[in-house]
């Protein structure tokens, strides 16, 4: 990553995360995908999201700046997947909340997913959402599972076996099943120990039937404990592969959003 000219920030694509680990923002070329700038910035635990939001926006000149596009990326727990063929939009609430209980201040918002013919239903506050809108009204808002479903579709068609994803975070791990490109499941599971990832990926590779000697597993993120995973799993499943990321500072997900583009 080089020193960024804003004066040709109208030829690029601002993306903003949002997680309450801490935001970021990026800054990269629409054609290339190269990440010209990656800024980190720090949340206040105490602030709402909006609060944070708002002063970050008022803090980051690279922020007022105009460009080609605006992504925004929200990380949370708070979303459902939907067969693209049994979505209907004026349903997408009555879908989400089949799944989560409701919460006071929550938009429901949705992503169409072409390469996995599905929906990713998910929930954002909605102040945010109106302070977004109002400094970024043409941004496009994403879940962040969703340019990571998009990505490990197409990466699920190479080979002849049906594979699993493990993503790994600070508290959470995100999981994705697929069979040669289709998509077979996704979702989110609170745990810190290695014991309780061990239990729920191999409860999941069980449950959808995969097999120990021919099915893959694949591990990627920032885990202290991943070579101890690693090991652990390998004396159920075979083929347990680690997946090398271009730069461990920028989150995966703002990694592969342009697929989602």
């Amino acid at each position: 990553m080089t020193g960024f000219d804003f004066n040709q920030s109208e030829q690029h694509i601002l993306s903003i995360r949002l997680s309450a680990d801490g935001f970021s923002f990026s800054i990269h070329h629409p054609h290339t995908g190269e990440i010209c700038l990656y800024v980190p910035y720090p949340v206040n635990a105490s602030y709402s999201m909006t609060a944070n939001l708002k002063e970050m926006i008022a803090s980051q000149e690279a922020l007022k700046y105009t460009y080609k596009k605006v992504n925004i990326l929200t990380d949370t727990i708070r979303f459902t997947p939907v067969p693209f063929d049994l979505f209907e939009d004026e349903q997408q609430e009555n879908l989400f909340y089949q799944n989560f209980s409701a919460k006071d201040n929550e938009i429901v918002l949705c992503n169409i997913l072409g390469k996995s013919n599905s929906v990713i239903l998910f929930g954002m506050d909605k102040h945010a959402r109106s302070l977004l809108d109002e400094h970024f009204p043409s941004a496009r808002i994403y879940a962040s599972v969703s340019p990571l479903t998009e990505h490990f579709t197409q990466e699920s068609r190479q080979g002849n076996c049906r594979k699993l994803y493990a993503h790994l975070k600070k508290d959470t791990i995100e999981i994705f099943a697929f069979d040669r490109g289709k998509l077979l499941f996704i979702n989110t599971f609170s745990c810190k120990q290695v014991s309780d990832q061990v239990y729920y990926l191999l409860y999941i590779w069980q449950q959808l039937g995969f097999h120990q000697e021919n099915d893959q597993l694949f591990l990627l993120g920032n885990n202290e404990h991943q070579g101890l995973l690693d090991s652990e799993l390998r004396k159920f499943i075979r083929q347990v592969d680690t997946i090398p990321v271009s730069s461990s500072e920028i989150p995966f997900d703002i990694q592969t959003l342009l697929t989602c583009e």
